[in-house]
């Protein structure tokens, strides 16, 4: 396996299209196909930009420009998932449209926690580390392109199968939502970890 095909599994497996069409719960059942298509192509187009950053300027964006270490943006990061991980379990999928808000434009709203989150980050990071600039950000346009087309097959299924089994659906995505929190939570404690070992290494060193 090359490193393009193993830059690609690894973001796409952080993006994960089948745990976020839970978090895109309410906007999946609010638009159409087309309006839905629309507005993820925004939100994959702006992740694009915020992850080849990433993996462009490295630890150095952390360092250099937001004068802050690493490790730092990990444990904050964990923390943050380890939130939405208790949300999740508490009240379901209904969690991420809490924290997300009434926003005025979904794209940014769906980027910005959905995709764009401290797991993708880290990833994209690692990814300008292991490829030259090209392949790493070729890899996160296939990755993100990847995620957004399973979403729209996914909301395609969501519609054909809601017209005969609603109730069914609202249970499939409680459920889900609540599963997701296992998830969500495990990622949270391991950033967390992650981001102590880095900062004792670093003050060892």
């Amino acid at each position: 396996m090359t490193e393009f095909t193993r830059s690609i599994l690894l973001l796409l497996v952080l993006l994960n299209p089948f745990l976020v069409i839970v978090y895109l719960i309410d906007i999946v059942q609010k638009l159409d196909n087309k309006q839905f298509r629309r507005v993820l192509i925004r939100a994959g187009f702006i992740s694009c930009i915020a992850f080849c950053s990433f993996a462009v300027l490295g630890d150095r964006i952390f360092s250099d420009v937001f004068q802050v270490r690493f490790a730092s943006f990990q444990l904050f990061g964990g923390i943050v998932f380890l939130l939405i991980g208790l949300q999740f379990v508490f009240r379901g999928p209904t969690a991420i449209e809490i924290l997300r808000g009434e926003s005025k434009h979904i794209a940014g709203a769906i980027a910005m926690p959905v995709l764009i989150g401290p797991g993708t980050i880290s990833a994209s990071v690692v990814i300008g580390k292991r490829n030259d600039i090209l392949i790493s950000c070729a890899s996160i346009v296939v990755a993100v392109m990847l995620c957004i087309l399973v979403l729209v097959v996914l909301k395609f299924l969501h519609d054909v199968i809601r017209q005969k089994r609603e109730e069914l659906i609202e249970r499939y995505f409680d459920l889900a939502g609540r599963i997701t929190a296992l998830f969500v939570g495990s990622v949270a404690i391991e950033m967390i970890m992650a981001g102590v070992k880095t900062w004792l290494n670093l003050h060892w060193s």
